[in-house]
């Protein structure tokens, strides 16, 4: 009888145990020249907010307005108000402004709150132009 023989191949899984060695740690000398020193650490300050005085209300715009225009505060009244609406309406709708010498005013962010809409704006106020004297007001040397 003729016998056949099969060879089975097998495949070992060999598991690879991780040993731990305790080390000891190397003995370190400090030497206090050789040690870095730690940078000093420096505050700053954040800017300041500019502050020129306190708030205008519209009731002190209304009697600047009058002072200023000598119109009576019955008549200057609605005016100041009327034109406090229609720049607040256009700001809302995040329009430019140029108001001389206000300054041009620009919304650079709005955001809708509950309680209202805060808007971000950006106020740039030319420099005011140097008055020159008027020929007529230079002294002649001929009237002498």
């Amino acid at each position: 009888m003729a016998r056949s023989t099969k060879s089975a191949t097998t495949t070992r899984k060999t598991s690879t145990r991780k040993t731990t060695s305790t080390k000891t740690p190397a003995k370190t000398t400090t030497k206090a020249a050789s040690a870095p020193e730690a940078p000093t650490p420096v505050v700053t300050e954040a800017p300041a907010p500019v502050v020129t005085g306190p708030m205008m209300r519209k009731k002190e715009l209304i009697e600047a307005v009058v002072s200023r225009s000598g119109i009576k505060k019955k008549d200057a009244k609605p005016v100041v108000e009327a034109m406090l609406d229609v720049l607040g309406d256009a700001l809302a709708d995040g329009r430019e402004l140029n108001l001389q010498p206000l300054g041009k005013v620009m919304v650079k962010k709005s955001k809708d709150l509950p309680a209202g809409k805060v808007l971000i704006t950006r106020i740039r106020q030319s420099k005011p132009a140097a008055q020159t004297p008027a020929p007529d007001a230079a002294p002649s040397e001929a009237a002498e």
